[in-house]
C-alpha cells in the first residue's frame, strides 16, 4: 500500500482506491476513489470525489446511507426523472415500467451531494451516449434531475 494513494478498506462497501487510467502507455491516477458493490446481481460502481483519504473517509457515512436505502431511493429517483422528462404527468404503469427500464450504473459522493446516474436498459427513453442522473440532498432526497452525456 503506497502512503501517497492509500486504500480504504470499509466493511460495508469494500476496498475503495484512487481510480487510476492508463493513456498511451502512462497510468493517471485520478482524484477520486473507486469501488464497486453488488446490487441486484448487478455491479454498481461507487465513485467517491477526493485525492485525500481523509476526505474520501468523511463521505463515507452519506455513501452507507444511500446504500443501505438503495431500494426505496433508486425507485424515487427513477419516478422523479420519468416525471421531469415526461410530457404529462406519468401514469403509475408508465412509472413501474420506467423503474425497470432505468439501471443504476454509479453511486456518485461528492462534498456537495450524491448523484445517481442510470443507464436506460431499453435505450427507448434517452438517446446513445446519454444518460438520466438523480441529484440526492442530504437526506437522500432528489433535488434535481439531468441527462448528461
Amino acid at each position: 500500500m503506497s502512503t501517497a494513494n492509500p486504500i480504504i478498506d470499509d466493511p460495508d462497501l469494500g476496498r475503495l482506491a484512487r481510480a487510476e487510467s492508463t493513456l498511451d502507455g502512462d497510468t493517471v491516477i485520478h482524484d477520486w476513489y473507486a469501488s464497486s458493490i453488488h446490487i441486484d446481481d448487478r455491479e454498481v460502481e461507487l465513485v467517491i470525489d477526493g485525492a485525500d483519504a481523509d476526505a474520501v473517509q468523511a463521505l463515507l457515512p452519506r455513501v452507507r446511507a444511500v446504500v443501505a436505502e438503495i431500494d426505496s431511493i433508486r425507485r424515487s429517483a427513477s419516478d422523479a426523472i420519468f416525471t421531469h422528462f415526461s410530457d404529462g404527468e406519468p401514469s403509475r404503469a408508465e412509472l413501474d415500467d420506467g423503474a425497470t427500464d432505468l439501471l443504476l450504473d454509479v453511486i456518485e459522493a461528492t462534498a456537495d451531494g450524491t448523484v445517481l446516474h442510470f443507464t436506460d436498459a431499453c435505450g427507448q427513453h434517452f438517446p446513445d451516449g446519454y444518460w438520466p442522473a438523480a441529484h440526492l440532498d442530504p437526506d437522500s432526497n432528489v433535488v434535481e434531475v439531468t441527462v448528461e452525456s
